[in-house]
């Protein structure tokens, strides 16, 4: 479909951070993905429904994890009994796993590997990290083992640890008649695999022409939410190009909402079109999220009147926060929303919004 004469709104939230720019960090696919496709035409005199939805979360995030069991009557080292009231507070702050013994011997320590290199307890000790603490576990043959184990990101409600980002994308479609003569044809395309730039994972492209009779009316509505989330991750870990190289050691923290919206209301005599792609899931860092969306209105060339006739609504808008390195505190805001009415003949009324946030190097 063509779209001359747009009105254009291209925003890309790139917030420059020590060097590069920081913006969505994508998580890959699943083993397991799923293609599919939903062709619809329709050409009927009458009343109609017509929906389509989709909601689709994602979680991604790698790390490996440090355990160190003990036997039940084993006692904490005496050394290292000084940390135990630290090592509480960050157990309570959800941290670590802990399990104290009735005698006051630690039988289950695990921690993030991304915490190994942290102190303890800075108030006693400025050398005793996390990893100095397993170790000194560990050599404790007769009472403690220890391990290392990988643990992978899941769908979860609390707070992202670092290498975890997750992405929520949500997609509605409505129309409905109560009379009149209506020509639809609707292709949704679907695939949950990793993308490059370029591509989607799903894109919907419509296009209808509606005449009314005897009073009757169209109206519907389209929808498009894209929310990705993540903490940091070292830049090492997401870039996959052996010849690539990042400006900075990490990739920092960021929320991101993105929408897309158009509604049609009491819609007489139109000819509408409408084309939305997102890009979600990726297999690298230097991958952009994508949220584009197109609508044009024009009058059916069977009306004879040269205008369409009715109320189209559109709206655009996002909300960017963006963090610097491992810290945990917003550096960066933008907050954006472009919104347009228009009721009565329309002669032309067009929309484009395109949206891309990710890393620069």
């Amino acid at each position: 479909m063509k779209f001359g004469y747009a009105i254009v709104l291209a925003l890309v939230a790139l917030v420059a951070v020590s060097g590069f720019a920081s913006a969505d960090r994508l998580p890959s696919q699943v083993p397991e993905n799923q293609i599919f496709t939903i062709d619809t035409l329709i050409d009927v005199t009458g009343a109609v429904s017509e929906e389509s939805e989709m909601q689709w979360t994602l979680a991604d995030g790698e790390y490996d994890e440090y355990t160190v069991t003990g036997i039940t009557t084993a006692t904490m080292p005496a050394a290292l009994a000084a940390y135990a009231t630290a090592l509480n507070k960050a157990k309570d702050a959800g941290k670590i796993d802990l399990s104290w013994t009735t005698t006051g011997g630690i039988s289950d320590l695990v921690f993030p590997e991304w915490m190994k290199g942290d102190l303890v307890d800075p108030t006693v000790s400025t050398t005793m990290t996390y990893e100095q603490l397993y170790t000194a576990l560990k050599a404790e043959t007769t009472q403690y083992t220890g391990k290392t184990s990988t643990t992978y990101g899941a769908i979860h409600s609390s707070k992202l640890q670092p290498t975890e980002e997750i992405m929520i994308l949500t997609w509605t479609d409505s129309l409905r008649t109560n009379g009149g003569k209506l020509s639809l044809n609707k292709n949704i395309d679907f695939d949950s695999q990793n993308k490059g730039k370029g591509l989607s994972n799903l894109e919907v492209e419509k296009v209808m022409t509606y005449a009314s009779t005897e009073g009757a009316h169209l109206v519907g509505a389209e929808e498009w939410t894209l929310d990705v989330a993540g903490n940091w991750e070292t830049s090492a870990d997401t870039i996959r190009c052996v010849f690539a190289s990042s400006a900075s050691e990490y990739f920092p923290a960021f929320c991101n909402v993105v929408k897309a919206k158009s509604e049609l209301v009491n819609i007489n005599s139109a000819q509408i079109s409408t084309k939305g792609a997102v890009r979600s899931v990726a297999n690298e860092g230097t991958i952009p999220a994508m949220l584009n969306y197109q609508i044009a209105v024009t009058p059916d060339s069977n009306s004879g009147s040269g205008f369409a006739d009715g109320t189209v609504k559109t709206m655009f808008g996002g909300s960017i926060m963006e963090a610097r390195m491992k810290q945990q505190v917003t550096s960066a805001t933008n907050n954006w929303k472009d919104s347009a009415s228009v009721t009565g003949g329309i002669k032309n009324f067009q929309k484009t919004f395109n949206y891309e946030s990710g890393f620069k190097f």
